[in-house]
C-alpha cells in the first residue's frame, strides 16, 4: 500500500523506516527538513509541504498522522480535509483524547472522511521489535488497512477494539497501567537501594529477567538505565507526564472505578517536581501548632 506520513519524530521517522523495509511505499512530511531527508535516504518519498505530500498519494488517500496531541492535530486535520477527498482515510496513531478523538471523527464523517484511531505502543525499539496498535473505527476501513498495521508490528501485534474512540481508550488505559507498573518498580528497587545490604541493583533486574513473575520488558530496561549508571547519578529526580494517566484518572472517576495504585503513582509525578512543596510545610506548621511537634527551620 502506499500512504501519506506526517510527523517524523523518534517514533513517527521508526515507523516510516519498519513500513519501507516491510514493502509498504510511505510519501512523508515533517516540518523538520532534515528529518525528510533522513526517512528519504532509508527509501521514503520526502514532500516539501503537506499538499504535495496528497498529491503524490492514489486516489484513495491514506494519510498517518503522528503528531503531538490536541492543537497539531486538529491543525492538520483542518488542513488534510481540504486536500483528501471523499472515501480517504486518516489515521490517528498519536496518543490523543478519545472523547476529542470522536469529535474529530464526527466531524470528518460529514465530509465524507474516515477516522481511524490507533494507539500506538512500542516507543524508540519498534523499528526493531514491532509495534503494538490498538485502533478503533469502522471496521470495514480499518480492515482495509491490515496491510499496514501487519507491516508495523509481529504477528498478534495489533487489534480491532471497536467503534471510534475505543482504540485511543485503551491506549489510555495503557498507559495507565504503565504508569503504576514503573512507580512499583521504582518504589521496589529504592526500598533495596536503602537496605544497606549493598546488593547490585543491575543484576537483580537481569536475575529477575529470568523466570520471576515480575520479569518484563520494563524491568530489561531498567536494567540497561542501571548498567548505564548504577545510582542513576546524572538523573534529577523529575517526572514529566503526557496526560494519559490524568485522562485514565479522569475516566476512572466517571464510571466510577477505584483506581488507586494509577492515581497514586499519577500524583507521585507531581510530587517529584515540587523542590519546595508549601503543602508539606503546612501539615508541619499544623503538627507544631496542635501538638508542639518540632519542625525544621530553613
Amino acid at each position: 500500500m502506499k500512504i501519506g506520513f506526517i510527523g517524523l519524530g523518534k517514533m513517527g521517522a521508526n515507523m516510516v523506516q519498519r513500513l519501507l523495509i516491510k514493502g509498504q511505499e510511505v510519501v512523508a512530511w515533517d516540518p523538520n527538513a532534515d528529518a525528510v531527508k533522513l526517512v528519504e535516504s532509508k527509501g521514503a518519498t520526502g514532500a516539501k509541504d503537506i499538499p504535495s505530500m496528497i498529491q503524490a498519494l492514489p486516489e484513495k488517500k491514506i494519510v498517518w498522522l503522528m503528531v503531538p496531541s490536541g492543537k497539531p492535530v486538529d491543525d492538520n486535520l483542518e488542513l488534510l480535509s481540504t486536500l483528501v477527498g471523499k472515501g480517504a482515510v486518516i489515521i490517528d496513531g498519536g496518543n490523543s483524547n478519545w472523547k476529542d478523538t470522536q469529535r474529530r471523527a464526527a466531524w470528518l464523517k460529514e465530509k465524507g472522511i474516515e477516522y481511524v484511531d490507533s494507539g500506538t505502543s512500542g516507543g524508540v525499539w519498534g523499528l526493531q521489535n514491532g509495534y503494538c496498535l490498538m485502533y478503533g473505527g469502522s471496521k470495514e476501513v480499518c480492515n482495509s488497512l491490515t496491510p499496514i498495521f501487519d507491516a508495523l508490528t509481529e504477528p498478534g501485534g495489533h487489534l480491532y477494539c471497536g467503534a471510534i474512540g475505543s482504540g485511543h481508550f485503551t491506549k489510555m488505559i495503557h498507559n495507565g497501567i504503565e504508569y503504576g507498573m514503573m512507580q512499583a518498580y521504582a518504589e521496589g528497587f529504592e526500598i533495596l537501594e536503602k537496605s544497606g545490604f549493598g546488593t547490585e541493583l543491575n543484576k537483580v533486574a537481569d536475575l529477575w529477567m529470568h523466570g520471576s513473575v515480575v520479569r518484563s520488558w520494563l524491568l530489561e530496561l531498567i536494567g540497561n538505565a542501571l548498567n548505564e549508571d548504577p545510582r542513576l547519578d546524572k538523573l534529577k529526580p523529575y517526572v514529566a507526564d503526557s496526560g494519559e494517566a490524568r485522562w485514565t484518572v479522569d475516566a476512572a472517576v466517571e464510571l466510577s472505578v477505584p483506581a488507586h495504585v494509577i492515581t497514586a503513582s499519577l500524583f507521585t509525578r507531581f510530587a517529584s517536581r515540587q523542590d519546595d512543596s508549601f503543602a508539606m510545610k503546612l501539615v508541619a506548621a499544623m503538627r507544631n501548632q496542635f501538638g508542639g511537634h518540632e519542625v525544621k527551620q530553613k
